[in-house]
């Protein structure tokens, strides 16, 4: 396995990726807790979609629906009492949580 394919995922690297990511406005909004808390419902939601599945397909990439990813992560978060979010607030977690994933090549 050569170095570029070893990517390791690092949650507190995630999170202090997103944290700076997010907009002067957000920043501080968000405890270390709230973002790993919407990075794991994004992977929920992922998961419930079939796109962590180690099938074949894994070549032909994923089209995610970020609308309906936010939407996901909004209805839940809210179901499990953590708060209420605008569609703005999680685009951006969103956002820099893939490009987290982008700065370790997960995708490559």
């Amino acid at each position: 396995m050569s170095e570029k394919d070893d990517f390791i995922y690092d949650e507190d690297d995630s999170v202090k990726f997103i944290q700076n990511y997010l907009p002067q406005e957000l920043k501080g909004k968000f405890s270390s807790d709230d973002i790993n808390y919407i990075v794991d419902l994004i992977y929920d939601y992922y998961d419930s979609k079939g796109y962590l599945s180690d099938g074949e397909e894994e070549d032909t990439g994923v089209d995610i629906d970020e609308n309906e990813l936010v939407e996901y992560v909004i209805r839940n978060a809210q179901k499990d009492g953590m708060g209420k979010y605008s569609a703005d607030e999680i685009t951006f977690i969103v956002q820099g949580e893939l490009e987290y994933c982008d700065s370790i090549n997960m995708f490559d």
